[in-house]
Formats: structure tokens, sequence, C-alpha cells
């Protein structure tokens, strides 16, 4: 096995059980393909199914496998017309059986820290959708809140706000300047440490190299 594909793996295993020590039911996929073969397989029939903003999402090929699926119903704000369509949307996906999203950082005991700028993501985090399905790269596993907040600050909001074409100053020198800026997309600061109902929150982490 290639060291680093071993070391995903193994570090896993160890977090796996650390998300149960937090009331979270987490699993290890060696592939893209892989994860979103097991996260389909949660999905049943007729089930309704919201997502937040992720590139892990689109990479793994999750959100293809969702919008192929026609036994579900998807809340899909790409397809929205209006600027209150999409806000509808949003609120549909509060409501939603299943929410999909990936995770800014993760650290290896089991603690997921997202940054969000309109907040829709880390509320269905919180409360709401009966079941959420987090999938993320193991790019993302930190071993502190603090390194998470770091990566998450100079690694994953960087990219995403020229991804976004913000006009922010880390879009302009790549690294974070604490900034309160009109497109400012690091509004809400989420640590997520425990699930209160059990189950309630699946992490499925992902032995490649995903998102920001």
């Amino acid at each position: 096995m290639d060291p680093k594909k071993q070391f995903y793996e193994t570090l896993a295993t160890s977090m796996i059980e650390k998300f149960k020590k937090r009331q979270i039911d987490a699993y290890y996929c060696a592939t893209k393909e892989e994860a979103v073969a097991l996260a389909t397989s949660m999905l049943p029939t007729q089930a309704t199914v919201g997502f937040g903003g992720s590139m892990t999402l689109t990479e793994s090929g999750m959100m293809v496998a969702l919008q192929n699926r026609t036994d579900i119903t998807l809340y899909d704000r790409s397809k929205a017309a209006t600027p209150e369509e999409t806000t509808a949307i949003y609120h549909q996906c509060l409501n939603a059986d299943y929410y999909f999203m990936s995770s800014n950082a993760i650290t290896s005991d089991g603690q997921l820290v997202n940054i969000d700028g309109n907040g829709n993501r880390v509320a269905a985090l919180i409360y709401g959708p009966k079941e959420v399905i987090v999938m993320a790269g193991m790019n993302k596993v930190v071993k502190t809140v603090d390194e998470a907040l770091d990566r998450v600050h100079n690694t994953a909001t960087p990219a995403n706000c020229i991804r976004l074409n913000k006009k922010t100053p880390c879009a302009l020198t790549g690294m974070c300047a604490d900034c309160l800026s009109p497109e400012c997309i690091c509004n809400q600061v989420v640590i997520t440490r425990r699930s209160g109902i059990p189950g309630r929150i699946k992490v499925i982490l992902i032995g490649e190299e995903l998102g920001y």
C-alpha cells in the first residue's frame, strides 16, 4: 500500500473511535468512488435532501450522484432563478431528511471546524435536517482546533474567495487579514465538539485530497 494511503487509513481508524465518543458516526473510504457509493447507500427512496456549498461534494462526484437520483427530492439552489428562490431553498434545506456538506477542517480528536459566510451551511449542521452527512478528504485533518482555524483562514478561505470572485484581502494576498470587508465570508465560526443526537451527524473520511 502507498505510504500516504496507509497513513490516512491508520489515522482515520483512530479518529473513528474518537468520533464515536462524541456521538458522531464515522467511516473511512480509501477513494472518492467508495465514499460516494457509501453515502448514496445511506439515502432511502423518497428522502428529501439538501446540501451546502462544497468543492469536495463536486470533486468527489457526490453532487452528480445526488442529481442523478430520481427517487429523492433534491433541494438544488443551482436551479433557482431569483435570489428569492435561492433563499426559499436555503429554508427548505433546514427541513430536509438529509443534508450533505463538507467540513473546512477536522481535528484528529473528532471535532468539526467550520467558518461560513451566509450561515446556511453551519445552521443545517447545528439544527434542522434529520441527518447530516459530512464528506471530507483526509487533507483537512489537523491536530488541534487552533490549527483547524488557521487552516480555514489561510488555506480554505483564500481559495474560496478567489473561486467566488470575492474582493477580500486574502483573495489578493493569500493570507488572512482578519478583515471585516463587505465581501468577507468568515462571518460565523462553528466548532462541533459533539452531536447532541446520537448518530445524527455522519462523517465520511476519504483517503484522498479533496476540496480546499
